[in-house]
């Protein structure tokens, strides 16, 4: 059997445990809360593992160690960003949220808590939110697509069309399936094995490349600075702009609904020590696996065609084909994981907050997910469609999504479940400046490569929502009631 075949049989194997698990799953759901967020029934370790494999996404495994192989250290403070927000939305977001989300109508998107936590009876906060996450995630579905492309390119070269078909069709059919269970177990398992690849190949590459210290050498004779995290080059708005990515948490709609589907509160703590455990050790692995690449190729006079693709030729390189192959597979995971979260909440923001919202249609459980599949599938075909072009940078795609989301929902959901006086005239406000202040802050050049546009784009959100709150405020008894009543509820399922 060639080197391939192993790889490949590896893969198939992967491939066929995602699919049985959406199996597994579409017999569970029976409703339309199953479907959108499995019942509010997630244990600690699959509400953790899922969000961080959700979050990751083939950034981890491509997008920074390609980074930090081109430019060093620098580049990870993007990643110290990520660290300290994720723990900041675990700490701050997910108690609140998963109260006040059941309080408010037991409601199952962030765009339905938007509506209900607010009483806007014009739908409008429903749609405005609703037609920002179908924009932005599917710039971001697309870069997940271009990863598998890649993945497939480099991996066995498939010609990168055939791989984005392969990886498209099979997350689309356990999504479409399965819906929010198949998409939180298979991002379970998916997360442990991004965590073990991570952690395996610079462990293992130290030894080829001669321990810590020559392999530290032999990063010195490329460049010194690669291994400084404040080199000569770094400006205060390029470490500002990378750190900002942290900002971007509080807005994620595929992370923070996995605090609204975890079992209980009391949960949310050791939730938070298992996702940022995982998130930091997978984080230095992924720095790791850069650096160790470096060494290698410094000693073995060589050259990597495309830097995202690091991970998978260490892979190639150290190990049995096999197990190359399980390695590779933790590329699709986090690929995948990535992909089906994005498109689970599209669908439901299409369903619950456009579908319902525009067309006021009153319909049973069956024709609403059969409708969510539909999305599911409608979404992923103009996604594929935007990532066709194989010279799309999976880092560019992602930072502009996830800072159009980090700067249009952020501010928002934080002032929701802090501050009483948010009306919705605020949050409508706040959402549409923001969202299209980082939009536009994005794709200007001169803007965009000077400061990262979540940041204008987050603050405006904030600025704006205060604003227009203070000028919009009217006592209302129901919203109070609520407020109150969630901060009591939290406060007994914390004891």
């Amino acid at each position: 059997m060639t080197d391939n075949m192993y790889q490949l049989l590896a893969i198939i194997i992967y491939m066929i445990a995602m699919l049985a698990i959406g199996w597994y799953a579409f017999a569970k759901t029976s409703n339309l809360t199953d479907y959108m967020l499995g019942g509010r029934s997630l244990g600690p370790a699959v509400t953790a593992l899922s969000a961080g494999a959700a979050d990751m996404s083939g950034w981890l495994l491509m997008g920074l160690p390609g980074a930090i192989f081109v430019s060093g250290l620098v580049e990870a403070w993007i990643a110290i960003g990520l660290t300290i927000g994720a723990y900041l939305n675990w700490l701050l977001v997910a108690p609140r949220l998963r109260v006040y989300t059941q309080v408010t109508n037991d409601s199952i998107t962030i765009p339905s808590y938007l509506d209900n936590r607010l009483r806007d009876n014009t739908k409008l906060i429903r749609i405005a939110s609703g037609i920002i996450i179908l924009i932005f995630f599917t710039f971001y579905v697309s870069s997940g697509m271009v990863a598998g492309g890649k993945f497939f390119d480099s991996s066995f070269g498939y010609e990168y069309h055939t791989g984005l078909l392969i990886v498209s069709a099979v997350v689309v059919a356990y999504t479409l399936f399965g819906g929010f269970l198949a998409v939180s177990y298979t991002d379970f398992l998916q997360g442990l094995i991004m965590f073990l690849a991570l952690i395996t190949v610079p462990l293992f590459g130290l030894f080829v490349t001669g321990g810590l210290g020559d392999t530290i050498s032999s990063i010195k004779a490329v460049s010194p600075d690669l291994l400084n995290l404040l080199p000569a080059t770094a400006t205060a708005a390029g470490i500002i702009s990378s750190l900002a990515w942290g900002l971007g948490y509080f807005g994620q709609p595929h992370i923070i609904v996995r605090f609204m589907a975890i079992s209980s509160v009391k949960e949310t703590k050791q939730a938070r020590r298992i996702g940022i455990g995982w998130m930091m050790l997978s984080l230095f692995g992924a720095i790791g696996t850069a650096l160790v690449g470096v060494a290698y190729y410094e000693q073995n006079a060589g050259e990597l065609k495309d830097a995202e693709t690091v991970f998978i030729v260490l892979g190639q390189i150290l190990f049995h084909p096999f197990i190359a192959g399980i390695m590779l597979a933790a590329i699709l995971a986090a690929v995948m994981s990535t992909i089906s979260s994005q498109l689970i909440v599209t669908s439901s923001a299409l369903v619950e907050d456009i579908y319902k919202a525009l067309f006021n249609k009153t319909a049973d459980d069956k024709h609403y997910v059969f409708v969510g599949r539909m999305a599911v599938l409608v979404v992923a075909i103009i996604a594929g469609i935007l990532a066709w072009n194989p010279d799309s940078s999976i880092l560019s795609l992602v930072g502009f999504a996830w800072a159009g989301f980090g700067a249009a929902f952020g501010p928002v959901i934080l002032l929701s479940l802090y501050w009483r006086k948010l009306t919705n005239y605020g949050a409508l406000s706040g959402m549409i400046t923001g969202a299209a202040t980082a939009f536009i802050w994005g794709k200007v050049d001169a803007l965009s490569s000077a400061l990262y546009e979540i940041v204008p784009g987050f603050f405006v959100c904030l600025i704006v929502a205060v604003v227009v709150s203070m000028l919009t405020y009217k006592p209302n008894k129901e919203i109070e009631e609520e407020f109150t009543r969630s901060e009591v509820l939290l406060k007994e399922e914390r004891k």
